[in-house]
């Protein structure tokens, strides 16, 4: 069971992170590289923008993660400067690994249900790890672009865990409850953290607001894209390494 596990988390989360990381560089780079000569041109950030460029999540599976977390500085002049692939590649890596963490507890929780789960069905818990990871923490903290105003860093990150933890947790008793209180709990868990509200941001940011947008939208669906392939692909390797052990 180890291996099979292994094996397909690893071989789902490795391929689907490299064609991910592919996607992200034709439809989210460009966005934050605007962004980021938003930030450059702007006065009172001059001084952060000296810093050296580093890979940061907004790089990385942004619609994901980035929510909860706050923006380093990328000065616009580094891919002139010669530092444009390194931070390519780094990104490309950081992308791999998040991707085959997240394999992993796809993979993990298939494992855990009992189900014997093959590529269609996979594919439907893909789409639960989009509405987990990536919608659900949307509606209050929408992917954000370098420059962008954000609330404290703290709170971002105790809401977005926290709407994550309750998303799950009221699928899962929506799915796979088998009392009759199950589905109404599940249905309130998950719109709880919506009623609470996410913390508000301070200040204005520098970004133009179509910016902003734009790079919202492309981000879910970057998000939606990778996690309905990671879900069948992650479900298509665990039943076939489940035949095979069984052979």
């Amino acid at each position: 069971m180890f291996r099979r596990i292994f094996v397909a988390a690893l071989a789902a989360g490795a391929g689907i992170g490299l064609l991910l990381a592919a996607l992200q560089q034709v439809a989210l780079v460009p966005l934050i590289q605007k962004a980021e000569n938003y930030e450059h041109a702007d006065p009172a950030r001059k001084a952060a923008a000296a810093l050296p460029a580093a890979v940061t999540l907004s790089e990385v599976l942004p619609a994901l993660i980035a929510p909860a977390h706050a923006h380093e500085q990328h000065p616009a002049t580094t891919a002139a400067e010669g530092g444009s692939a390194s931070r390519t590649a780094l990104t490309i890596a950081a992308t791999t690994l998040v991707s085959i963490g997240f394999a992993f507890l796809l993979v993990g929780a298939f494992a855990v249900s009992g189900r014997a789960v093959d590529a269609r069905e996979g594919l439907l818990w893909g789409i639960a790890g989009f509405a987990v990871f990536a919608l659900a923490p949307a509606f209050g903290l929408a992917p954000m672009l370098p420059g962008s105003a954000e609330a404290d860093l703290v709170e971002r990150q105790i809401w977005w865990v926290g709407t994550a933890v309750a998303t799950a947790g009221g699928i899962a008793l929506a799915v796979f409850g088998r009392w009759a209180w199950a589905v109404p709990v599940g249905i309130a868990l998950i719109a709880a953290p919506q009623v609470i509200g996410a913390p508000h941001a301070e200040g204005v940011g520098i970004v133009p607001p179509e910016l902003a947008a734009s790079f919202a939208a492309r981000s879910l669906a970057v998000a939606a894209v990778f996690w309905v392939l990671l879900g069948w692909a992650a479900g298509a390797l665990y039943a076939r390494l489940g035949r095979t052990e069984e052979a």
